[in-house]
């Protein structure tokens, strides 16, 4: 039984920063994916940030130049330092994990609510 456990959000003033973590535990062989998706009410889930297998990483659009998704793979553990945070940042956080373990699984975490707010 693969866990999820999510920390870091929180309320934060505009053009502030927070930094969320993700780690990952039970057994698992190879990770396809791992990153974060938001859900802002009324919206769909979108991505924000993710790493594929092979190192590289996914941006949304709107997040570049501001969010930094980094790894510690020793920990399968996943971070994302958001900074320049916007009102329209806010929304509900989850990790996401894609992983092989006998088979091809994928997981989301509980989610991290994140206010952008003054």
């Amino acid at each position: 039984q693969v866990q999820l456990v999510e920390s870091g959000g929180g309320l934060v003033q505009p053009g502030g920063s927070l930094r969320l973590s993700c780690a990952a535990s039970g057994t698992i062989f190879r990770i396809n994916a791992m990153g974060w998706y938001r859900q802002a009410p009324g919206k769909e889930r979108e991505l924000v940030a993710t790493f594929t297998s092979g190192g590289n990483t996914n941006y949304a659009d709107s997040v570049k130049g501001r969010f930094t998704i980094s790894r510690d793979s020793a920990k399968n553990t996943v971070y994302l330092q958001m900074n320049s945070l916007k009102p329209e940042d806010t929304a509900v956080y989850y990790c996401y994990l894609d992983w092989n373990a006998f088979r091809r699984y994928d997981k989301w975490g509980q989610g991290t609510q994140v206010t952008v707010s003054s």
